[in-house]
C-alpha cells in the first residue's frame, strides 16, 4: 500500500509545516508566507523537473485545467496562511475535514460520482465533529443551544475561514486528480509548485499597492511584503518550511495518482490531528482531550464518505 504511506507522509509534513510556520514564522504577513511555501518550495522541487516533457508539447486541456487552479490555489494557501497564523490550530485545522464534504458535490459535477447512503452518514458525522468541536457554546439543559456549536462556525474568524479554504482545495484537488490524465504526477507536482512561485509576483503587488497608499491600519501590515532581505530574516527558517511543504506536495501527487483522490484526502486529513497534538504539546492550547474526539469523529465521517 505505497499510496497509504505516501498519503500519511504528505500528511505529517503538512501538519509539520503548519506547526513550524506558527511557531518561526510568526511575525511574517501572510503574503510573506504563501511565498515561503509557494516559490521558495518551488525552488527546491526544481531539480525534480529534469526529464519532464517539453512544457509546449502539453496538450491545450492541461493548461485549461492549470489556469483554473492557480488563482483558486492562490487564494486558498493567502487565506489558509491567515488562518493559522492568527487562530488556535484547533479551531482552524480540523475543519478542513470538509473538504471531502465539497467534494461529494463538486466530484459529482466535474467527473460525475455520485453519493450513497453511507457517504450521506459520513456527512452527518464531519457536521456532529464540528458540533463537538464547539460543544462549549451548548448547554446541556438548553435545548435550544444545542444549535449554538453549528452558528459558532460562523462567528469563529478563524473557523469561518477555513470553511472556505476547504472550499477551495475541495475545487484544486479534484482538478489535480483530472491534470495528472496529461503530465505523470512525479513532474506534475514540482512543475505545479514553480509555476505556482513564479506566479507569486502578482501576489506580492497588492501589498504593495495598498502599503504605498497608506493603508497602515490592521489589515495592512497582515499582506505586506518587504522584500527579499526582510523575506530571508530567517532563513533556516525559511528553508525548513519550504521544504517540509514542499515534501508535501511531491508526496500528495504520487500518492494521488496511485489511488481515488478520496481515499487519498481521507488519509491526508489525519493531518487535523497531527495539528492538534501540535497545538497541545507545541504552542500549550488547552482541551486536548475534547479535541481529539471531535478531530476523531470528523475524521471518521471523511472514512464513510470515501468509503461509500
Amino acid at each position: 500500500m505505497d499510496w497509504f504511506l505516501l498519503a500519511l507522509l504528505s500528511a505529517a509534513t503538512l501538519a509539520s509545516a503548519d506547526a513550524a510556520t506558527k511557531a518561526w514564522l510568526q511575525d511574517y504577513s501572510a503574503a510573506e508566507i504563501s511565498v515561503v511555501r509557494f516559490s521558495v518550495s518551488g525552488l527546491l522541487l526544481s531539480p525534480l523537473l529534469l526529464g519532464m516533457p517539453a512544457p509546449w508539447t502539453l496538450p491545450a486541456p492541461f493548461w485549461g485545467w492549470l489556469a483554473a487552479m492557480l488563482p483558486l490555489e492562490i487564494a486558498a494557501m493567502l487565506l489558509y496562511m491567515t488562518a493559522i497564523r492568527d487562530h488556535p490550530l484547533s479551531l482552524t485545522l480540523p475543519y478542513l475535514a470538509f473538504t471531502p464534504v465539497f467534494v461529494l458535490v463538486i466530484a459529482d459535477w466535474l467527473l460525475g460520482e455520485r453519493v450513497s447512503a453511507q457517504g450521506m452518514l459520513g456527512v452527518l458525522l464531519v457536521v456532529a465533529g464540528a458540533w463537538l468541536l464547539n460543544s462549549r457554546h451548548a448547554e446541556l439543559t438548553r435545548v435550544r443551544s444545542w444549535a449554538a456549536p453549528l452558528t459558532a462556525i460562523v462567528r469563529e474568524p478563524g473557523s469561518r475561514v477555513m470553511l472556505l479554504v476547504a472550499l477551495l482545495y475541495a475545487f484544486t484537488v479534484t482538478m489535480g486528480k483530472a491534470v495528472l490524465d496529461y503530465l505523470p504526477a512525479v513532474y506534475f507536482g514540482p512543475f505545479y509548485f514553480l509555476v505556482l512561485g513564479l506566479t507569486m509576483p502578482l501576489v506580492w503587488a497588492l501589498p504593495l499597492r495598498l502599503r504605498t497608499r497608506g493603508a497602515a491600519g490592521a489589515g495592512g501590515g497582515q499582506w505586506a511584503l518587504r522584500g527579499p532581505r526582510g523575506l530571508l530574516r530567517r532563513p533556516w527558517a525559511v528553508l525548513v518550511v519550504a521544504a517540509l511543504h514542499g515534501l508535501m506536495a511531491f508526496t500528495h501527487f504520487l500518492a494521488i495518482a496511485r489511488v481515488e483522490v478520496a481515499y487519498m484526502i481521507a488519509i491526508k486529513r489525519t493531518s487535523l490531528l497531527f495539528g492538534i497534538l501540535y497545538g497541545a504539546l507545541v504552542f500549550g492550547e488547552r482541551g486536548l482531550r475534547s479535541h481529539l474526539a471531535a478531530g476523531a469523529l470528523m475524521l471518521a465521517g471523511v472514512v464513510l464518505i470515501v468509503s461509500s
